[in-house]
């Protein structure tokens, strides 16, 4: 088991957004979350990465995990190499260089290396987004929206990415609003846990 959510209900801004959320991903597992905006998708990825508090329930992770959010959490006067080379570092693991170059080289934006992250445009910057997420070399991925901004050719290389993911015995939890080919994975509607 790498991920388990236990009868998790969550609450944000005095609103319960949903209740008795359970799901267990072990390795080579993967869940898509769908739902309208404004359900719970995203807090549901930030109640199973531990930055917010269930109302009920609970979290267990076995493994690091890489979040991946609508913000895409690098520095924007950095060059895109530094700034994912930053993120890389931090994990402690080894050849953080090489991370993040096969990183860039798996997204496609290995040319824009010495690029300022904010001179990318939305597409290149969700591209980055899971490059830092692939140079993390976390077991557990979770992905908040990873499709958004992605045109016809970013979509295939993030389901390559996904699928290359779970065949390495890696776990990924998504939201998303639009079509993802994710064979496999468990469809968790998040309107069907919301209260009435």
């Amino acid at each position: 088991m790498i991920l388990a959510l236990s009868q998790l209900a969550c609450a944000r801004g005095g609103r319960l957004l949903f209740t008795h959320l359970s799901l267990t991903l072990a390795a080579g597992e993967a869940a898509v979350v769908t739902g309208p905006n404004g359900i719970g998708k995203s807090s549901l990825l930030r109640l199973a990465a531990g930055l917010i508090a269930p109302f009920e329930g609970g979290v267990t992770r076995s493994a690091r995990m890489a979040l991946m959010t609508e913000d895409l959490a690098l520095d924007t006067e950095r060059r895109l190499g530094e700034a994912l080379l930053f993120w890389a570092r931090l994990d402690g693991l080894a050849a953080a260089g090489e991370r993040v170059a096969r990183a860039l080289d798996t997204v496609g934006l290995a040319r824009l290396a010495d690029v300022p992250v904010r001179l990318l445009s939305t597409g290149q910057r969700r591209r980055a987004g899971l490059a830092r997420v692939l140079a993390a070399e976390a077991p557990l991925w979770l992905l908040d929206e990873p499709g958004n901004g992605l045109d016809g050719e970013g979509i295939a290389m993030l389901e390559q990415a996904i699928a290359r993911h779970r065949e390495m015995g890696g776990a990924v939890l998504l939201t998303t609003h639009q079509p993802l080919a994710v064979p496999g994975a468990v469809i968790l509607p998040l309107a069907e846990r919301v209260p009435v």
